[in-house]
């Protein structure tokens, strides 16, 4: 029986890269559009928040299909001490709600702005392939469910950091640190 010493104790370095850069760019995400509405509709500030917006949603999805196929190559570390059956549940209940957040929300996204009749630019480097046609009806649609899904989001994230920190600081295991690069 392996001691604790010889056990995995992180995540992989990619991951743990992976998951800090992609919160980081959500957050960018969500401040652009916070911002967004300060600014008159077209102005060259708004369309530049928008732009930013957009190519910040692509690059989650990108790195949302690089972060699972990482995770599928590597192993997770195990929590210790090991939480119950309800934990690890609740747990995989979370993760896979955020993984759908990751995947929907850019893809809802594109879909509304080509459906509106634009391209997605990708950074100003180039414009990605348009998804569907103009329509306003499915514009629409599409706009009231990106705006759900980002105020779901806010809900997934915080409670994600919450449960975190009370791995961390009440139940003192060690799931917060194996996504960390800390020490202890």
């Amino acid at each position: 029986m392996p001691d604790n010493n010889s056990q995995i104790k992180k995540f992989n370095p990619a991951l743990i890269s992976l998951h800090w850069l992609m919160l980081i760019l959500i957050i960018g995400s969500y401040v652009t559009m916070e911002l967004n509405e300060f600014y008159p509709e077209d102005s060259a500030a708004q369309l530049a928040l928008k732009s930013t917006h957009f190519s910040l949603g692509i690059s989650i999805l990108l790195l949302v299909i690089v972060r699972v196929l990482v995770r599928l190559v590597t192993k997770a570390p195990p929590i210790i001490p090991t939480p119950g059956a309800r934990q690890v549940l609740l747990a995989k209940l979370m993760h896979v709600a955020l993984y759908v957040f990751m995947f929907g929300m850019p893809l809802v996204g594109w879909l509304m702005v080509n459906a509106h009749g634009y391209p997605v630019s990708f950074w100003g480097i180039t414009q990605i392939p348009t998804l569907i046609g103009e329509n306003k009806a499915i514009n629409h649609f599409l706009h009231e469910a990106h705006e759900i899904g980002g105020n779901l989001g806010y809900l997934l994230i915080g409670l994600h950091a919450a449960a975190g920190l009370f791995h961390h600081y009440k139940l003192k295991d060690n799931t917060l640190l194996r996504m960390s690069f800390l020490k202890k």
